[in-house]
C-alpha cells in the first residue's frame, strides 16, 4: 500500500515536472511581503509609455513595448512586437520591467531585479492564475512567455501605473529580455511618447501609494511570504514517512 501511495505521489511530481522540466513551479497562496498588489484604477486616459529596443551588436532584437493608460483609468494596455530572437533552445523567453533605468552605458546588469513594490521575489514562479500575486514587473510571468518570432501580443495589465508617485509607476524604468537562464539579451527604457504622466496619485503602494515612484525604491532580493519547498524535498519526506 505505501510503495503503491510513493508511486502515485512521484507520477504526479513527473507530471510537473514535464511541464516545467528542471524548473521550479507555483505554488498557490505565495505572495508579497505587503500583500497582493491592487488595481490601479487612476490612470489618466491618453498616457502611453514606450520603449523601443536599441540596435546592439551582441543582439538582433529589435522592436518595442508599449504601454497606454486604459481608457477608464484601470490598468494599462501593453502593446509588445519584437523579433530577432536567438535560438529557440535558449528560451522560453521571458521579459520584465526591471526596477532601475539603464544607464548611458546600456549595461543591462544595471537595471537590477525586477519591479517588485510588495517585495515578493521571484522564487517560486508567478501563478498566471492570479496575477495579483505576483511582481508587478513580471509581465511574462502574468501574461505568458515569448511563444514565437516574431512575438507580437497584447494585453491589459490591471497592477501599475501610468502616473508619476506610486510605485507602480514604471515610465522611469525598464524592459528586459532574458533567456531561460536569465541571461540578459536586451534592455531599454521606457518614455513617454504620449500624454501628461503626472495625473492625481493616490495611498497604497501599488496603484494608490505613498511610496514614490519618481526614484525607483532599492530592490528586493529575498523570497515570498510562503516558502517554496522543491519537488525533491517533497519526494524524500514522503519516501522517509512511508518508509
Amino acid at each position: 500500500m505505501y510503495s503503491a501511495v510513493l508511486a502515485i505521489a512521484l507520477a504526479g511530481l513527473t507530471m510537473v515536472n514535464a511541464q516545467a522540466p528542471g524548473a521550479p513551479v507555483p505554488i498557490p497562496g505565495v505572495t508579497g511581503k505587503l500583500g497582493d498588489a491592487t488595481v490601479v484604477d487612476d490612470n489618466e486616459a491618453g498616457v502611453t509609455y514606450t520603449a523601443f529596443l536599441p540596435n546592439r551588436t551582441t543582439s538582433d532584437l529589435r522592436g518595442f513595448v508599449a504601454g497606454t493608460s486604459n481608457a477608464n483609468g484601470t490598468g494599462v494596455n501593453f502593446a509588445i512586437s519584437v523579433s530577432g530572437f536567438p535560438d529557440p533552445s535558449l528560451g522560453p523567453f521571458m521579459y520584465h520591467i526591471h526596477d532601475q533605468p539603464v544607464p548611458s552605458n546600456g549595461n543591462c546588469t544595471a537595471t537590477l531585479a525586477h519591479l517588485d513594490p510588495y517585495i515578493r521575489g521571484e522564487q517560486p514562479p508567478c501563478d498566471p492564475t492570479h496575477p495579483e500575486t505576483c511582481q508587478s514587473g513580471d509581465l511574462s510571468g502574468k501574461h505568458g512567455n515569448v511563444t514565437g518570432d516574431p512575438f507580437n501580443t497584447a494585453y491589459l495589465d490591471l497592477y501599475l501605473s501610468t502616473h508619476e508617485g506610486p510605485a507602480s509607476f514604471f515610465g522611469n524604468r525598464s524592459i528586459v529580455f532574458h533567456t531561460s537562464n536569465a541571461t540578459r539579451l536586451t534592455c531599454a527604457n521606457f518614455t513617454l511618447t504620449s500624454g501628461d504622466s503626472t495625473g492625481s496619485n493616490g495611498t497604497s503602494p501599488g496603484g494608490n501609494g505613498t511610496v514614490n515612484g519618481s526614484t525607483p525604491p532599492a530592490p528586493f532580493e529575498g523570497g515570498a511570504t510562503t516558502a517554496f519547498v522543491s519537488a525533491g524535498a517533497i519526494v524524500a519526506g514522503l519516501a522517509a514517512l512511508l518508509l
